[in-house]
């Protein structure tokens, strides 16, 4: 599963995002593509750069300085015409409209009544749209960020000056982990809070994860405290299998839980079926003692990370659970591979599964067991003796 996590140790704008895309390996031309069919009058210039002592990229959006504001449906207007694919589009228009959403919360009107100020500028408008263009090409299954420093003093803006972080910024921050810092200078503008809270799935310092490329986007300003640098990191998790040095086969999956005290059986066994059907590597329960002594059971649903948001959303919809716990866990394995069994009733499937330097164990397969002691009129484990008795290692499918 693809990830990127951003680490914004010095904040975020629409730039140091764009930027950092371009650096981790985003195709520029076609971002540059996508900004050229807005239809304004901008050009995209890329410069390789220092900041801090660490190599960058930076961008610059050129073209004419307006007078003017535009609204939300100005926006969408410029965004409807231009050659995006639609989960470009939609995630650029996505952006804007939380970015219109917080300006009406802060200043107490209707979006569509909303203009917008510095945001609604043609280096603003490009910088969002890259973005949505770079995140869709870099095909994410995961997006996770840091906690974000905002800076601290007074910035300047179009009601005058306002303190850090301005009330839009503060706005799209809610529920955002803050981190603090003293440094005297506006570190997340309104567009790059805008990005990332509408992006990210999760905050975290670091999530679990290979990485494969870091993108070093450079802001505008020249600190002396640390680099003015957005890292964005590239990688995969969840589906990297590699072999543990016991031999043992080993990889990296989720673990969804959640405690139910107030779900009947049934319930309970129908959510195990959707679960399994929608993809689960496997699906259990656990009965437990839950506070003011009542029994109840754990749900554990052990899944790959491209399959969690789908499972955690059939336990929301399937249980009574206000709750769902999640986890990386390493799970080491056996070698297995398929096999099949010539039998006096057709043939069964089953598993091989090899220990280190050992000889394979054959495991018939339920369901074709099954099958035949129904339709033979035999006991269950008489099949499972017999196909075991006829199998060899050189059985395999």
């Amino acid at each position: 599963m693809r990830v990127v996590h951003f680490d914004c140790f010095s904040g975020i704008s629409g730039d140091m995002t764009l930027a950092a895309l371009i650096d981790a390996g985003v195709d520029a031309d076609v971002i540059r593509q996508g900004i050229d069919s807005l239809g304004l009058p901008i050009r995209l210039e890329i410069d390789k750069v220092r900041k801090g002592g660490f190599a960058a990229t930076a961008v610059r959006i050129e073209g004419p300085t307006e007078g003017g504001h535009r609204f939300l449906r100005d926006v969408e207007e410029i965004l409807g015409r231009a050659n995006l694919t639609a989960p470009q589009r939609h995630l650029a228009l996505r952006i804007f409209r939380r970015l219109a959403e917080a300006e009406a919360a802060v200043h107490g009107l209707p979006v569509d009544r909303v203009h917008f100020h510095e945001v609604g500028a043609l280096d603003s408008i490009a910088d969002i749209v890259g973005a949505a263009i770079g995140l869709d090409l870099l095909g994410a299954a995961r997006i996770t960020s840091g906690p974000v420093p905002t800076g601290s003093g007074m910035v300047r803006c179009a009601h005058g000056l306002m303190p850090i972080p301005a009330p839009g910024t503060a706005e799209l921050l809610k529920g955002v982990p803050l981190a603090p810092s003293s440094i005297k200078a506006e570190l997340t503008t309104p567009t790059g809070a805008a990005i990332l809270t509408t992006v990210v799935h999760e905050w975290v310092d670091q999530p679990v994860m290979t990485i494969e490329r870091i993108g070093h986007g450079a802001g505008r300003r020249e600190l002396l405290e640390q680099p003015n640098l957005l890292r964005l990191f590239v990688g995969t998790t969840g589906a990297i299998s590699s072999r543990s040095p016991s031999g043992y086969e080993t990889d990296t999956v989720w673990l969804l839980e959640t405690n139910l005290d107030d779900a009947p059986g049934d319930m309970i066994g129908y959510c195990f079926d959707r679960l399994l059907a929608a993809g689960a590597l496997d699906v259990f329960a656990t009965p437990i003692q839950m506070k003011k002594h009542r029994p109840g059971v754990m749900l554990s649903v052990l899944a790959s990370g491209d399959r969690v948001e789908a499972l955690e959303a059939i336990i929301f919809r399937e249980t009574t659970t206000l709750g769902v716990r999640r986890m990386f866990v390493q799970r080491h394995k056996l070698h297995r591979e398929t096999a099949e069994v010539a039998t006096p009733w057709g043939v069964v499937r089953g598993k091989l599964a090899r220990r280190p330097g050992e000889s394979p164990r054959f495991s018939p397969e339920y369901d074709d067991c099954a099958r035949i002691a129904r339709e033979q009129g035999i006991p269950l484990w008489e099949v499972y003796a017999e196909v075991r008795r006829l199998w060899t290692p050189g059985d395999t499918g």
